[in-house]
């Protein structure tokens, strides 16, 4: 765990992917393809019916990008190849043809709303605020911007995104759309989850597979429009300014 580590299983037709890393379950790069290749291989698995996606822990769910790999960017090359990590995880979620079911128990930062707005049906704590603080540290949610909107429109966007500073509650995420379902104890939520994969898992694959088709319509071009913003971060996170902030930000 040291490390982090994304782990599989796969029972009665529910493929259940969760992942973590020590600081609070941030992202490195390594993590990130790890997550997107997991989630492409349970889609591609005959045994699986539904996926749901869920990360170690109670307090965090994802603390977003790993600041020490973003203090280690030292040229536009490697700031694509990092930021591209988030695009490949969401991409994943967007192309795999089974439903994935999110699981919520803490707070999201950053590239973990991101995440959290990539799945098909979000359950979450009480306690499971949200805050995209990007622009806080010189750079900005553009990987994770298209997914967001995409759930909580451009209003709640924006005011997440200008807003970097500020959580914003779990009841403020399920009534923008983020959450679906937003519960008082991880033991409603994690049985509220278990009877919905459950039911998921008996219903018809190729129906699901075609609604998930419609959830999805009009993100055809997030393969390129995605990396085209993991670039505009790897070139901000080498500008001055964000360099200054990331450091203050980690000395803090």
């Amino acid at each position: 765990m040291e490390q982090g580590r994304v782990d599989i299983e796969v029972l009665g037709g529910i493929g259940t992917i969760t992942f973590g890393h020590p600081q609070s379950n941030s992202l490195p790069g390594n993590l990130l393809r790890k997550l997107a290749d997991s989630i492409t291989s349970l889609g591609e698995d005959e045994r699986v019916r539904v996926i749901v996606l869920q990360s170690f822990g109670e307090k965090t769910f994802c603390a977003g990008a790993s600041f020490d790999e973003l203090v280690a960017i030292s040229d536009a090359e490697s700031g694509l190849h990092f930021f591209s990590g988030f695009a490949l995880v969401i991409n994943a979620c967007r192309k795999v043809k089974k439903l994935i079911i999110g699981r919520v128990q803490g707070k999201a930062v950053g590239g973990g709303v991101g995440i959290a707005a990539s799945v098909d049906y979000c359950f979450a704590t009480s306690s499971a605020s949200v805050k995209l603080s990007e622009l806080a540290v010189g750079i900005g949610p553009f990987v994770v911007g298209p997914a967001v909107e995409r759930k909580v429109g451009v209003s709640g966007m924006s005011e997440l995104a200008i807003q970097a500073t500020e959580w914003r509650s779990a009841e403020w995420a399920k009534q923008k759309g983020l959450y679906n379902e937003v519960f008082e104890t991880t033991e409603a939520l994690d049985d509220a989850i278990a009877k919905l994969a459950h039911r998921l898992s008996q219903s018809n694959p190729e129906a699901m597979e075609e609604l998930k088709k419609i959830f999805w319509e009009g993100t055809e071009n997030w393969d390129q429009q995605l990396i085209d913003r993991a670039k505009i971060s790897g070139r901000l996170v080498l500008s001055p300014f964000t360099r200054e902030a990331i450091h203050s930000f980690k000395s803090k």
